[in-house]
């Protein structure tokens, strides 16, 4: 069936789905590292809001507190997350990414950035400038409702 000329919001909002879907799925193939998406996310969590309690962590990462201690525990037994009493309460522990975890994380942005670029520079400079005006619809879609 063709597309009308003017889309609907349901026929964008499914196309979009798609696309994002299909961007995710090879920035992860990309990513490399050897770690689950779900223990990717998690570290980058920490690298970028840590030190977190797991609950902090199992709340950012909208799992149940059991599979981010799981998940935890593997990073931490891998050398990328290390465990830590909080400074105030001696009952709390805190996860940070250790100089492993940190250097996980950079390297496999950057193989993410530079697989990226190269498929926006196989775009002609029309299809870029639109992306780039994109950006920001982009990023308020993602902002939470207040």
């Amino acid at each position: 069936m063709p597309r009308s000329p003017t889309p609907t919001d349901a026929e964008i909002a499914a196309r979009l789905r798609l696309s994002a879907t299909r961007l995710a799925r090879r920035l992860r193939q990309e990513g490399g590292g050897g770690l689950t998406p779900s223990q990717l996310s998690a570290l980058a969590a920490v690298h970028n809001n840590g030190p977190l309690t797991l609950g902090e962590l199992a709340d950012y990462e909208r799992v149940a507190p059991p599979t981010i201690t799981k998940c935890a525990a593997k990073l931490q037994a891998d050398g990328l997350l290390v465990r830590s009493p909080d400074g105030t309460d001696r009952r709390v522990h805190r996860v940070s990414t250790t100089a492993a975890g940190a250097a996980l994380i950079a390297e496999t942005r950057r193989r993410k950035t530079t697989w990226l670029t190269q498929r926006l520079a196989a775009l002609d400079p029309t299809e870029r400038s639109c992306l780039a005006a994109a950006l920001d619809a982009l990023d308020r879609l993602c902002e939470e409702p207040r």
